[in-house]
């Protein structure tokens, strides 16, 4: 299954999306059981955030070559930070550049979605179960607020600085196999990067996380990102590609 979430008349409603096109309609996140049918093109759609989670619970520098290429160590355990759901965006929004920052950066990544309640998952249990679908990130970086800071929340949670979408599917498994995420910057490729690559994977990543924190259905946690991040200017094109997904594409404003 794939969807998406749209606004249709002034109501944001889900929709299952099929061959590019919005074909059925739900009104809730839990059920997702469609119903009336539609045929509306996805990018002719008024597209929302496909999430409406109750956190964003980030991975950082799981990537060993994106955590070098900006002078850190290989963390030795997940480095996770949070973003507000205030900091959302939609597919083909705008994203905000805060007069207080000199370096904007973008930062393409994997999104997993939480499909059920999950606290304290065990070792030898099927993290699978506890998966809505995936969807894409783009973890926008307020750069030198975040060096100066030294802790994230405000160079990595103001508003915009979450984009997410197009859509959401069930139809990949990053667990069993590699996904390819790309970041283009106004057309140039600048980020490629293999989800093999993660210093820690999926099951990994959820058992460390709800150890301590209860994920809740709709909850969000992007993965990390590969190498080639880099700084954005108003009026820039970010597009952000993962194969199976689709494209995240939003402008600098």
């Amino acid at each position: 299954m794939k969807y998406c979430r749209f606004l249709a008349d002034g109501q944001p409603l889900y929709g299952r999306v099929e061959a590019g096109r919005i074909v059925a309609q739900a009104v809730s996140f839990e059920a997702l059981s469609f119903g009336s049918a539609v045929d509306l093109l996805l990018e002719e759609a008024e597209l929302l955030p496909p999430v409406e989670p109750s956190k964003i619970v980030c991975v950082g520098r799981n990537y060993r070559d994106h955590a070098t290429e900006l002078g850190n160590d290989i963390p030795s355990e997940p480095l996770l930070f949070l973003k507000p759901p205030s900091a959302l965006l939609a597919p083909g929004g705008s994203i905000w550049k805060p007069a207080i920052t000199q370096r904007l950066d973008f930062e393409g990544e994997l999104g997993i979605v939480i499909g059920k309640r999950a606290s304290r998952i065990g070792p030898d249990e099927d993290v699978s179960s506890y998966i809505r679908g995936y969807t894409i990130v783009n973890d926008v970086t307020m750069r030198d607020i975040q060096k100066s800071d030294g802790q994230w929340t405000r160079g990595k949670g103001f508003d915009t600085s979450c984009p997410v979408g197009p859509v959401v599917t069930a139809e990949i498994d990053p667990i069993l196999g590699s996904l390819t995420v790309e970041t283009h910057l106004n057309g140039e490729l600048r980020q490629h990067g293999e989800t093999r690559d993660f210093i820690f994977p999926i099951p990994e990543l959820l058992r460390y996380i709800t150890a301590v924190i209860t994920l809740e259905p709709g909850d969000l946690i992007p993965t990390g990102t590969p190498a080639g991040v880099g700084p954005m200017q108003s009026g820039d094109v970010v597009e952000v590609k993962i194969q199976g997904i689709g494209v995240l594409r939003n402008v600098v404003a």
